[in-house]
């Protein structure tokens, strides 16, 4: 119906000018409105981002980064979190999430990391942890025309901070500012929901047979078990940390959470735990309180933190937050 009428007016406009034309020439008295002219410009659009990564390089692109590797599955994760998978162009092997991730060329990662495979993908951008990073791979990638950003989350500030970086290398700003606040809101729901407990926490973040290993204090597993009102029993080591059979025996927790995964083959990784010897009369093995997140959704500082909290919220209080 719009068009109808526009187009009818388009025809009395026209026979207006017709009538007009046959009309005798009568000067014109109405003033020209005072209309400023202005001049065309050819100035490009300023597309080029300065960013500072986490550990304090200067990083300077002409345009919001195209073609990515990314070396580091929290990284990988993030990327895709805020729309621009479709940007990455390798990654690192064990970058597994989400599903799509697996179809990206692969590279090795870690201590490992082959730069020659890194430079074949011709990336604007390589994204790399602070555990990745040495300063010669970094002079390498860099001295072949690529910029390496470095990323360094140990806690949830740094994973904020980490999600707005990439954000901003990606040109994803609002997604980032956007993703950050649905985490704090997520968190702040839990926090709210917590009753808080008189009980401990053990995050075995290494099985037994390669060594126990634990998080301890100024580490994002630690603020989640303070986050939902527990006490992580090895809050008094500092960071990632070796730890001993006796130790976690002597701590007796009320929970533990686990992240080993599960090939299929063998005990799974909660009857591993409760079948081990001298571990019988741990409280958490005695109720069955053992948790095993192999999904990666509480070991790796990304999005997923927030499922990882609230999976042990539900083991905790035996019900689902609020949020």
């Amino acid at each position: 119906m719009k068009r109808r009428i526009l187009s009818t007016l388009s025809v009395c406009l026209l026979i207006m000018a017709i009538l007009l034309g046959c009309t005798p020439n009568v000067p014109d008295t109405t003033p020209t409105p005072n209309i400023p002219t202005l001049a065309p410009t050819d100035e490009p659009v300023d597309t080029s981002i300065n960013v500072t990564d986490m550990m304090g390089r200067e990083i300077k692109l002409d345009a919001p980064a195209s073609k990515v590797v990314a070396l580091t599955a929290a990284d990988c994760e993030i990327i895709y979190a805020l729309g621009a998978g479709d940007a990455l162009v390798g990654r690192g092997e064990y970058c597994n999430y989400p599903q799509e991730v697996l179809d990206v060329v692969a590279v090795q990662s870690g201590y490992e990391t082959n730069v020659e495979q890194i430079i074949a993908l011709n990336p604007d951008v390589v994204i790399m942890s602070s555990m990745d990073q040495s300063k010669d791979q970094v002079n390498q990638l860099e001295d072949a025309g690529i910029n390496v950003v470095v990323s360094n989350a140990d806690d949830i500030k740094g994973v904020y901070t980490c999600i707005n970086l990439i954000g901003a290398v990606m040109g994803k700003t609002h997604e980032a500012d956007a993703l950050v606040k649905r985490m704090k809101d997520g968190f702040a729901q839990l926090a709210a929901d917590a009753e808080g407990k008189d009980a401990t926490v053990y995050f075995e973040v290494s099985p037994l047979q390669y060594g126990l290993w634990t998080a301890g204090k100024n580490t994002f597993m630690d603020e989640l078990a303070q986050m939902l009102g527990v006490k992580n029993c090895f809050d008094d080591v500092d960071g990632w940390a070796q730890i001993s059979e006796e130790q976690v025996i002597e701590r007796n927790p009320d929970y533990i959470v686990t992240i080993s995964m599960y090939f299929g083959e063998g005990p799974t990784p909660v009857e591993e735990i409760l079948s081990r010897k001298g571990w019988e009369d741990i409280t958490a093995v005695m109720n069955n309180a053992v948790l095993n997140l192999q999904n990666d959704e509480l070991s790796r500082p990304g999005p997923r933190l927030l499922d990882g909290a609230r999976a042990l919220y539900e083991v905790i209080y035996g019900k689902d937050s609020e949020n």
